[in-house]
């Protein structure tokens, strides 16, 4: 989409919310099933760097480098691994022209010598300042847009979410190599966040990195003020990094088990896990019969947000620092990878949709979902969705395709997409995307059959 038409739907959508009388808002209640999402997370380390989210002092934002948990994790990364590090800067008015710098570094944690490669990764700020930084704006985009040659995003964890999804890398990852040897730490990169000319002064970033290394590592990342374009030096890093100096951090959690109001808190630790990929089969079954009522899975499932099923998909912490989350609630950076392999088992032809919806938060019974009818509440979710094995609107297979989606709290999702099979059809339809950071749990996908009016499907009055 080119950017003229962004703004314009941008445009189109404010419009329309503001010609929009306010109404009292109800709920519907959707009988359905609920079923438990099948599978679970891979066993991938993921360095979960959130908190705080709001960075307010320079120092150690996360460490995996041996040494009390008060300063490093003492978690070792080896083989595999990612990197998900989301944070917010609000500037400093007594020094306008300086800029918050955010580096990446990590050593071996042997005697040798390791290679770090970058698989994939990508980056992006809320708002550019200067030509050529990968940005994407917090615009009010539709809530469903098709993505053909040009990006659509909403906020940088919608765009490192699209990136990944479409193996694309943002310019400021240029190197993919760094031979780490023993003794003194690397920096990998120093990206900025910076606020001059913004008002509020106000910019943030996300970045999403997938590491393969040679052998156990350790990986620090740290904030530090600078100049516009120039990052602080690898001695002041490295300074920083073994004077144990850490960023403060925010939001204390509610204990695990306690009762009364929950606050999940930002993470910062090591989850267990960066994959959740699975074949949503029925019971016994290597096939998904097509359901004649509708029929959603949780994603990204979380604590007194199961939606009745009792599953909670957040990754467990390999290790985090006290005070923050003990779990990572909401799974940013996670990819899902979901397959449905549908088969008609009925005597007539049967049209289902698919999509992502975003019902009440609720850990009740799995027999109903909870909706809201005034779409006026927070946004839930901005990112991108891939979808294979649905049709177009003359049946013909689309292949595989990208969307944006934008989903307020309570909101039945826009159909992703169609399918109509015949009697003994069966189709493979997958679904992917990578749970953008800014989104709020819990979400469904959901199959909705569609009805069939007399005429369209060729009975006589």
């Amino acid at each position: 989409m080119r950017p003229s038409a962004v703004f314009t739907a941008a445009l189109l959508s404010l419009i329309t919310s503001i010609a929009i009388p306010a109404v009292a808002e109800e709920l519907i209640n959707r009988p359905q099933q609920v079923r438990p999402l099948p599978g679970q997370l891979d066993n991938v380390l993921m360095v979960n760097d959130n908190n705080p989210e709001l960075i307010k002092d320079e120092g150690i934002l996360l460490s995996t480098f041996p040494n009390s948990v008060e300063v490093g994790l003492n978690v070792p990364l080896s083989g595999r691994f990612d990197l998900f590090s989301h944070h917010v800067y609000a500037g400093n008015e007594d020094s306008l022209d300086s800029t918050l710098w955010i580096a990446v570094l990590a050593a071996p944690l042997g005697d040798g010598s390791e290679d770090l490669h970058l698989l994939s990764g990508s980056t992006a700020l809320s708002q550019a300042t200067k030509p050529g930084q990968t940005a994407a704006p917090f615009l009010p985009l539709p809530p469903l847009m098709r993505e053909s040659t040009d990006v659509i995003a909403a906020g940088p964890g919608s765009r490192v979410a699209g990136d990944l999804l479409s193996g694309r890398r943002a310019k400021e990852l240029s190197r993919e190599h760094w031979p780490l040897k023993p003794g003194e730490p690397t920096v990998l990169m120093a990206l900025p966040i910076p606020v001059q000319g913004l008002d509020p002064l106000l910019n943030g970033r996300n970045l999403q990195l997938r590491f393969q290394s040679s052998g156990p590592v350790a990986i620090a990342t740290i904030a530090a003020i600078g100049s516009l374009d120039r990052p602080p030096t690898t001695e002041r890093w490295i300074t920083f990094l073994r004077s144990g100096r850490l960023s403060l951090k925010e939001h204390q959690p509610t204990p695990r088990g306690a009762k009364g109001k929950m606050i999940y808190s930002r993470v910062s630790g090591v989850q267990i896990g960066s994959t959740w990929r699975s074949r949503l089969a029925d019971s016994a079954s290597d096939m998904l019969e097509v359901p004649l009522e509708p029929v959603s899975w949780p994603i990204s499932s979380l604590e007194r947000g199961t939606l009745g099923t009792d599953q909670i998909q957040t990754a467990e912490l390999d290790g985090f620092y006290p005070g923050t989350a003990w779990a990572a609630h909401g799974n940013y950076g996670v990819s899902y990878d979901l397959t449905l392999p549908l088969k008609n088992t009925q005597k007539g032809a049967i049209s289902i949709e698919l999509a992502l919806e975003s019902p009440v938060k609720s850990d009740e019974n799995r027999d109903s979902l909870s909706f809201r009818t005034a779409l006026t509440g927070p946004v839930m979710f901005r990112g991108p969705i891939e979808v294979s094995g649905l049709d177009d609107p003359q049946g013909q297979p689309l292949g595989r395709q990208k969307l944006h989606l934008v989903l307020r709290q309570g909101q039945q999702g826009p159909a992703l997409g169609q399918l109509r099979l015949a009697p003994g059809q069966t189709r493979n339809v997958r679904v992917r995307f990578i749970y953008p950071a800014d989104a709020t749990p819990p979400q469904v996908l959901t199959i909705r059959p569609v009805k069939q009016s007399r005429a369209s499907s060729g009975q006589s009055p």
